[in-house]
């Protein structure tokens, strides 16, 4: 599938990592795995990948400061998170909604469910992040002031121009229809 989308699956039990990522493929998925919290934020910084499966008790940080420090990251803070654990209480489940989950599911779980899922979110747009200004290497865009600089020069844009850039930039590593 030539426009798989990217999942990564943050589980430390090799058991139920292996598993899943199994399912995933079959269900068409590209899966990327990590056993622990540091190796999945490095994963997530480089193939910034739309879908980040994760699991809550991780042996060097919890799914809570990964989810954070997803969220907390330029990069990353719009790829979709679904915490998928063994803690069933609401407390748990609010908790991890109120530091950036879009979704929470409960071990044990269905791996159809869970493709379904994930196939579900990707259908949902996306609000975009609304910051003042974007840098993409040498090139900033500066949307308060409806200003491009590249390499330290301002770029004379049409406002139609402005506005298409504008949204490319608001979504990276996204195609759009006309």
């Amino acid at each position: 599938m030539a426009d798989a989308v990217s999942v990564l699956v943050v589980e430390d039990e090799d058991d139920i990592r292996n598993l899943v990522a199994l399912n995933l493929r079959r269900s068409g998925f590209n899966v990327l795995t990590a056993g622990d919290g540091e190796t999945a934020l490095a994963l997530a910084r480089e193939h910034v990948p739309p879908v980040v499966l994760l699991d809550l008790m991780l042996p060097d940080m919890s799914g809570t400061e990964i989810c954070q420090a997803l969220r907390a990251d330029s990069k990353t803070q719009g790829v979709y998170v679904i915490m998928v654990t063994a803690r069933t209480e609401e407390s748990d489940r609010i908790a991890g909604f109120e530091v950036g989950a879009d979704d929470y599911v409960t071990k044990p779980f269905s791996a159809r469910e869970l493709a379904a899922r994930i196939a579900a979110m990707r259908r949902r747009p996306r609000a975009a992040p609304d910051p003042e200004t974007w840098d993409f290497g040498s090139l900033r865009i500066d949307v308060a002031a409806r200003e491009t600089i590249l390499d330290g020069q301002v770029l004379d844009l049409t406002r139609l121009e402005f506005d298409l850039l504008a949204k490319l930039a608001s979504e990276p590593r996204r195609a759009f229809s006309r």
